[in-house]
């Protein structure tokens, strides 16, 4: 059954239809896939949006990903202690959001997990076939923690406590997206629709009058559940899911979201959880911080904080039953 949400929003569409083509790009970035979807504007070339993207993309990744030998969050997370460095200002943006769902999450998101993450085989480094001992996750866990971090946003100025390492998985795919959006209003496009692998951001509407309409993410277990579809419009959606990079050993599922108390990978998380924000990139932590606290912690949280999100869970072990649960305000959206 098809669920249609509505967002509040909707009602500050612009009156007039835009005139124009829907023109479609597309292309690689972040170890994933770009699209866009833009009401083309007089005097704007492809290539010309093509070039903007691309460019607000590779900022991104040459700032944030810990493949890049020389990005600037390896540069962090090579540092010696007690070195301080200047941060550029978009790193310092996310660090900053970062940081302040951190504190409102009580640490279900933290950024400061890159030693975990590697030590998972969730990183850069060779994938894992079985689990690191105790010890190690516990040595890990010792030099992780956000509030470890001395940080000033208002000199970007970010000091090395030592060995703690920095990862925005959880968060810069979600900025990008926004990164993406922004570049386009700057080139003058009023009406598109921008993806990031799986993660979006919507503006505007398209021609014929309809908005875009995006539907939440589903695994293919998933299927016969309900088919949820949101008109995104000044809306970003991300969704968490332990389906996307996990080992087995054992019998047992280690999947990529880390529990930031534990050290280890989040014990019987949702299938996935969906998140709808006014930006991509707090849709994206909210998103993960919601994984790692469950659907009983995460739906009451979702509740009081007023997120809306989609719980997909498991009832039984195995997949064998799955069920969806959506918060308050996820429900007030639908038609």
């Amino acid at each position: 059954m098809r669920q249609v949400l509505i967002p509040q929003r909707l009602a500050d569409l612009p009156r007039e239809l835009p005139s124009g083509r829907i023109v479609t790009l597309s292309g690689e970035t972040m170890g994933t896939t770009w699209s866009v979807r833009y009401v083309e504007a007089t005097g704007l070339t492809e290539n010309i949006v093509a070039e903007a993207v691309e460019t607000a993309l590779d900022q991104v990744v040459q700032q944030m990903s810990t493949w890049l030998e020389d990005s600037a969050i390896n540069r962090f997370n090579h540092a010696a202690p007690d070195t301080e460095m200047t941060v550029p200002a978009e790193f310092a943006a996310v660090l900053s959001k970062a940081l302040a769902v951190a504190a409102q999450t009580d640490g279900c998101f933290d950024p400061t997990l890159g030693n975990l993450v590697n030590l998972w085989g969730f990183g850069p480094r060779q994938a894992q076939e079985l689990p690191p001992t105790q010890a190690s996750v516990d040595e890990a866990l010792r030099e992780s923690g956000w509030k470890r971090l001395q940080f000033d946003p208002v000199r970007r100025a970010l000091k090395q406590p030592g060995k703690l390492a920095l990862d925005f998985s959880g968060i810069a795919k979600g900025f990008g997206v926004d990164q993406v959006a922004a570049a386009l209003r700057q080139h003058g496009v009023q009406h598109y629709l921008v993806e990031v692998g799986g993660e979006f951001y919507g503006h505007g509407i398209k021609p014929n009058g309809q908005p875009w309409w995006v539907a939440l993410e589903r695994t293919p277990e998933a299927s016969m559940l309900d088919d949820y579809v949101v008109a995104v419009h000044g809306l970003g959606l991300a969704t968490s899911g332990d389906y996307r990079r996990y080992f087995e050993h054992h019998g047992r599922r280690y999947a990529h979201t880390i529990d930031p108390q534990t050290g280890w990978p989040v014990a019987r998380p949702p299938v996935s959880v969906s998140v709808l924000a006014t930006s991509c990139m707090e849709a994206d932590a909210f998103a993960t911080a919601l994984t790692v606290m469950g659907l009983e912690r995460g739906l009451a949280y979702a509740q009081t904080h007023d997120i809306a999100a989609l719980f997909t869970i498991e009832t039984q072990a195995g997949k064998t039953s799955l069920v969806q649960q959506a918060s308050p305000k996820l429900q007030e959206m639908l038609q």
